[in-house]
C-alpha cells in the first residue's frame, strides 16, 4: 500500500515533537529521574506506539497492522539488549546518574538518524538486488550465533568504538556538569560527554547493522520499518531507568533474541529463495519453498519473547546473578563520589548494595560461585561500608 506524502510528513513531525517534548522538559535540565516518573513516561510511549499501531490496522488493513506490531516488538526486544552495553558503556566512562539522560537521549537521536539512512539503503538494494535477502538472512544467523556465546555483553566495555574514542579524542578527566567542552589550564578541552556519546553514537550504528535485516525479514513496506523502528526507540531513555536494575536478571534474553534472529533468518533466506536470481542457485530459477506469513511470524516472537523473559525473572540463577552484579554495581556507584551528589539519593544506592548482600549470604552455595574475583569483591564492599560510616559520622557532625 502506498503511503500519502502527508502521511509521511504528518508522522515525522510528530517523532521530532516528542523527541523536542522529552528533551525541554526532562532531559535539558540534569536530574535522577524517580522510578515513579520512569514508569509513567515508559507507558506513556509505549501507549502512544500502540496507538500508532492501532491507527495503522485501522487505516492500512490487517498486513500492514501486523507487520507493524511485528517490526516493533521484535525492535523493541532489540533495544532492550542494547541497554546492556548502554549501561556497560557509561559504568566504563563514569558517567554521573544524573547527566545519563542527555546520554541516552542523543544516542536515541543518533540512533534514529542512522537506521533511517540504512533504513532507506537497505530499500533500495531489495528494489534492486532480490539476492540481498541471502545477505540479510546471513547476517542475522551470524548475529544469533554470537549472541549464543557465553557472557555475550561481559567484554564490550572496553570494545572498539569505545577504545577508538578514549585513544583518538583525548579529554579531560572529570567532568564539567553535561557540558561537552570545558576550560582546562586556560584551553578549551573535551569532556568525557563528549567522548561517551561519541561511543553510544558509534555503538548505534553497529546495532542497526543488525535491526535493520531483522525488521525488513518482517515487512519491506519502508514506513511500516520506518516507524516500527522510531517507536521502539521513543522512551528506551526511561526504560533504561526503570529496568537497569532487573537488566541483570534477563539472564535467558540473549537466548531468545537469538532464536528470533535465527528464524528471521532462515525466513529472510526463504524468502530469498522463492524470489531467486542467482544463477548458480536452481539454475536462476525460483524455488518452491514454504513462507512463513507475518501472522506466524508475529506469534514465534511474542511467544519466544515471554518465555524467556518469565524463564529469567522466576530463574533462582537470574535472581542470584541480579544480586551479585547489583551489589557490585551499587558498591561502585555509592564509592564514586561523582556518579551522585544528592545524599537521599546516595543513601538510596547504599540501600539497595545492603539489600542484595543479605541476598547474596542467603543463596545456595553453588550460586554463590558467580561471584568472580571474591576478595576483590568483598573488598569493594567493606569500603562502601566503611564510607557510609564515615559519611554518617559527617552528618551528625553538621
Amino acid at each position: 500500500m502506498e503511503v500519502p506524502p502527508y502521511v509521511w510528513t504528518l508522522t515525522i513531525a510528530g517523532i521530532v515533537g516528542l523527541l523536542a517534548f522529552d528533551f525541554f522538559f526532562h532531559v535539558r535540565k540534569a536530574h535522577t529521574p524517580s522510578l515513579k516518573e520512569s514508569a509513567i513516561w515508559s507507558g506513556i510511549y509505549v501507549s502512544i506506539a500502540l496507538l500508532f499501531g492501532l491507527g495503522v490496522l485501522m487505516f492500512g488493513g490487517p498486513t500492514m497492522g501486523t507487520e507493524y506490531f511485528a517490526g516493533y516488538v521484535t525492535e523493541k526486544a532489540l533495544s532492550v539488549d542494547n541497554l546492556f552495553v548502554f549501561l556497560i558503556i557509561m559504568a566504563s566512562f563514569k558517567v554521573p546518574r544524573a547527566d545519563q539522560q542527555k546520554v541516552l537521549l542523543f544516542g536515541i537521536v543518533f540512533s534514529l538518524i542512522a537506521r533511517t539512512a540504512f533504513i532507506f539503503l537497505g530499500a533500495a538494494l531489495i528494489n534492486s538486488f532480490a539476492w540481498i535477502f541471502y545477505i540479510f538472512g546471513l547476517i542475522l544467523l551470524i548475529t544469533a550465533g554470537n549472541l549464543l556465546k557465553p557472557d555475550s555483553h561481559e567484554d564490550e566495555s572496553e570494545g572498539l568504538v569505545v577504545r577508538l574514542a578514549k585513544k583518538y579524542l583525548p579529554a579531560s578527566q572529570h567532568y564539567d556538569g553535561d557540558k561537552l567542552f570545558t576550560m582546562e589550564d586556560g584551553k578549551r578541552v573535551l569532556t568525557p560527554m563528549l567522548l561517551v556519546m561519541v561511543a553510544i553514537g558509534g555503538t548505534d550504528i553497529l546495532f542497526a547493522l543488525d535491526s535493520i535485516p531483522a525488521i525488513f525479514g518482517l515487512t519491506q513496506n519502508v514506513f511500516i520499518v520506518f516507524t516500527a523502528t522510531a517507536f521502539s526507540l521513543m522512551g528506551l531513555r526511561q526504560l533504561f531507568f526503570l529496568i537497569d536494575g532487573l537488566l541483570d536478571r534477563l539472564i535467558f534474553l540473549a537466548y531468545g533474541l537469538a532464536a528470533i534472529l535465527g528464524f528471521i533468518g532462515v525466513k529472510l533466506i526463504l524468502h530469498a529463495l522463492h524470489e531467486n536470481t542467482l544463477a548458480f542457485i536452481n539454475e536462476g530459477e525460483k524455488v518452491n519453498v514454504v513462507e512463513v506469513s507475518t501472522e506466524v511470524s508475529l506469534s514465534v516472537i511474542i511467544g519466544v519473547l515471554a518465555v524467556t523473559v518469565l524463564a529469567s525473572i522466576f530463574s533462582p540463577k537470574g535472581k542470584a546473578k541480579n544480586a551479585v552484579s547489583g551489589a557490585k554495581r551499587h558498591a561502585t556507584e555509592y564509592l564514586d563520589l561523582n556518579y551522585e551528589t544528592d545524599m537521599n539519593e546516595r543513601d538510596k544506592i547504599f540501600a539497595k548494595m545492603v539489600r542484595e548482600e543479605d541476598q547474596i549470604r542467603s543463596l545456595p552455595e553453588k550460586y554463590k560461585r558467580l561471584i568472580r574475583n571474591e576478595t576483590e569483591f568483598m573488598d569493594l564492599l567493606r569500603s562502601a561500608h566503611i564510607e557510609h560510616d564515615k559519611a554518617q559520622v559527617r552528618a551528625a557532625q553538621d
